[in-house]
């Protein structure tokens, strides 16, 4: 136990935020602070992954870094109406869309050169390598070419890993345009993967 932590009723304060929900520790971070850690440990390393493939490993560390920062000032308006993932995606979200040219650039060069710029060098299938290298250049250039909304929607549910309903409410977009928005970027894709045109 840190002798730093203060007790409550026998248990640390790091015991008892990581007993709470989300919204739990939302709460008790705004007379303790510290508890808003528990939230990092939690949730920080889904959205790195999500924002290094988006932007690359640069990027994600400062992306996350500067969502957290402002969910943790903004922590005061979470009013728990959302779950806390879907708020501090919806941060991260309107993060990564102001560096939408960026991603355009990464992934036209990509489509180029096919050297993805979010590898980071450690050891995959090679299974995984071949398809990369064999869709990889085509998929990256479809990505390009979609809007940043409908990047963002396919994005958040193909790599976030996030439902339509957790993706409506991070782009804050009615659950019928988030899904025709993921139709409309699936069928581009589709289209530029061969062999996959008739994929269901």
């Amino acid at each position: 136990m840190d002798p730093e932590e203060p007790l409550v009723k026998g248990r640390t304060a790091k015991a008892v935020s990581q007993q709470l929900d989300d919204a739990g520790i939302v709460a008790a971070s705004l007379a303790d602070p510290e508890a808003f850690g528990e939230l990092f440990r939690r949730h920080a390393p889904r959205l790195h992954a999500y924002i290094k493939r988006r932007l690359g490993c640069t990027l994600a560390d400062d992306l996350v870094a500067e969502a957290f920062a402002t969910a943790f000032r903004q922590r005061g308006r979470f009013d728990g109406r959302s779950e806390f993932a879907a708020w501090l995606w919806g941060i991260a979200s309107n993060l990564i869309a102001k560096h939408h040219r960026q991603e355009t650039r990464m992934y036209r060069a990509f489509a180029r050169t096919g050297v993805d710029p979010a590898e980071d060098g450690l050891a995959e299938l090679v299974s995984e390598r071949m398809a990369a290298a064999a869709y990889g250049p085509r998929l990256a250039k479809a990505l390009a070419s979609l809007s940043a909304q409908d990047r963002g929607a396919v994005l958040l549910l193909a790599w976030g890993e996030l439902s339509y309903a957790e993706i409506a409410a991070i782009l804050e977009l009615p659950l019928g345009t988030v899904k025709a928005k993921i139709h409309r970027a699936r069928t581009k894709l589709r289209k530029a993967l061969p062999g996959e045109e008739n994929d269901g």
